[in-house]
């Protein structure tokens, strides 16, 4: 049972980070000031993107958890989840972590809190 709590709520975690972080989109390249439209477009579609990653994240675990948390599949599953998490943590606190809006010095704990998560629930328990 604690196993499914572990990997459900990473799962739901990473999901909600995500979907949280869709909302800000138009204000945040908003705050770029004057730049083309080009680098408007490519900032909304990164930003985009790194929210949909994060949410399909969150959807792969739950589903494979929902599946069979024991097979080989949904182990490989939990542990490139994690490995990405915490690339996407690295990234967030050598660039991210030094930026003065709160969110982004979130990133770095929210995704390595889940990928602990993850790791506790579908590879060390």
């Amino acid at each position: 049972m604690l196993p499914q709590i572990l990997l459900y709520s990473a799962s739901a975690l990473t999901a909600l980070w995500g979907i949280a972080h869709l909302f800000p989109t138009k204000s945040v390249v908003r705050g770029f000031g004057e730049i083309t439209l080009d680098n408007r477009r490519i900032l909304t579609m990164e930003w985009i993107l790194e929210g949909v990653a994060l949410i399909w994240i969150g959807a792969l675990v739950a589903v494979v958890t929902l599946i069979s948390m024991t097979s080989a599949v949904s182990r490989a599953v939990y542990v490139v989840s994690a490995v990405g998490l915490l690339v996407f943590a690295g990234v967030s606190l050598s660039i991210g972590f030094k930026i003065k809006f709160l969110p982004f010095k979130l990133c770095p704990f929210v995704f390595t809190g889940a990928s602990i998560l993850i790791l506790g629930g579908g590879v060390f328990l």
